[in-house]
């Protein structure tokens, strides 16, 4: 996928990876039959040729032995041997295709076909105008050696080859010119982003901090509560931050692993989330075994946000989230809206997000699935749309 750092700005992100993919699989099936087509065509057209320079040869070799055979029919009772010629075999056939006398090592003959190769044999059959010794058909035959078929293959495969190399040079091009929009899109969305993360942290740090210093016992119910939606928007906006902070300038960083317990980690999750849960009625409920695991805390903590963030930004008003954790993984269920199960596999991509009407970027996910490989974990979602969603986090 394409991250914010300078040194992979070129690498593609996995949907433009895909399409590209897509692209080329199309680009090089399409050649590939064209090459292939167009090297069947050519084979086709040289063995026509070289049957062609055949046909001359044999044309005349049949006029010679036509000769032979009329000697012979009209000298017969003198002469009862069958011409014979060290270049070429022959046979004679009535016109019901009987065989009269046949010198031919290979005899299958086609009489429909004037000229044709049979194996390593080329068979020439002409009609003769006198019946010669009873003869409608002349065959003569000779060898072939199949040095020209190794040439037209040499050939083939040559430019072939050569032919492939250039239209996937050219469908390089192509590639890259057709997908260079979706890029530009992308990067500036990523800049868009980076500059955004750090206009975000001064006020940010101020809305929260002053929050936190007001005395909320003197003030009348009506303020308290637009404090309370000022302090939720605050939080959904820190925790969108805090992503775009690690994607920008945190995720490269050396990691600082440590062990960590990971039961008062989703305790702490659950306090800062409270408010959130708590503006749409849904109910928390937890079973956490003590369980630890060494890594780095602010990479776990990414982790830990962005599940429970989702679990309650996409959970139905009033519904309620369950959270277990045994030894070695954790589960995190919702009764939200849910995900068709032929999406699930793209939960993960940056920028992917399914319902329009929640905000964000849509890259937390995609840090979790980064996170999780980094350390080789692994987690699996379960969700029916209109039931909920159930991910479950195991190492």
């Amino acid at each position: 996928m394409l991250v914010l750092k300078n040194k992979d700005t070129n690498s593609l992100l996995k949907s433009e990876k895909s399409s590209f993919l897509r692209f080329l699989a199309l680009y090089v099936t399409m050649i590939t039959l064209l090459i292939v087509l167009t090297s069947l065509f050519y084979y086709q057209t040289q063995e026509k040729l070289f049957l062609a320079q055949q046909r001359a040869t044999l044309t005349k070799y049949a006029y010679i032995q036509t000769k032979r055979l009329k000697v012979l029919h009209h000298y017969f009772y003198e002469r009862k041997t069958y011409p014979r010629d060290e270049r070429f075999k022959s046979a004679i056939y009535d016109i019901e295709f009987k065989k009269i006398f046949s010198l031919l090592e290979n005899e299958n003959v086609r009489f429909d076909e004037g000229i044709y190769m049979d194996n390593n044999v080329i068979h020439f059959v002409k009609s003769l105008d006198v019946y010669f010794l009873g003869a409608k058909y002349l065959v003569l035959e000779i060898k072939h050696d199949g040095m020209w078929r190794d040439e037209i293959w040499q050939t083939i495969i040559g430019y072939g080859l050569l032919a492939f190399v250039l239209f996937m040079l050219f469908g390089l091009y192509l590639a890259k010119l057709f997908l260079r929009p979706m890029r530009n899109s992308i990067m500036l969305l990523d800049r868009f982003i980076k500059d955004t993360t750090h206009e975000l942290n001064t006020p940010l740090s101020a809305i929260l901090a002053n929050i936190e210093m007001m005395d909320t016992s003197v003030m009348v119910e009506k303020n308290r509560k637009k404090l309370t939606r000022i302090n939720i928007a605050a939080k959904t906006v820190s925790t969108l931050y805090k992503d775009l902070t690690y994607l920008t300038l945190e995720q490269d960083k050396k990691n600082n692993d440590e062990e960590i317990r990971i039961k008062n980690e989703i305790l702490d999750r659950i306090e800062y989330f409270d408010i959130l849960a708590k503006s749409k009625n849904i109910t928390i409920k937890h079973s956490l075994d003590d369980s630890t695991i060494v890594m780095d805390r602010r990479k776990f903590v990414r982790v830990l946000d962005n599940l429970l963030s989702n679990a309650i930004k996409y959970n139905i008003r009033g519904g309620k989230i369950e959270i277990i954790l045994l030894e070695d993984y954790l589960t995190i269920c919702d009764t939200g809206i849910g995900i068709a199960e032929e999406k699930i596999p793209f939960m993960f991509d940056r920028y992917m997000r399914f319902d329009k009407s929640e905000g964000g970027f849509g890259v937390g996910l995609s840090i979790v699935k980064k996170i999780v490989d980094e350390y080789a974990m692994k987690i699996d979602v379960h969700s029916k749309e209109g039931v909920g969603t159930r991910m479950v986090l195991s190492w």
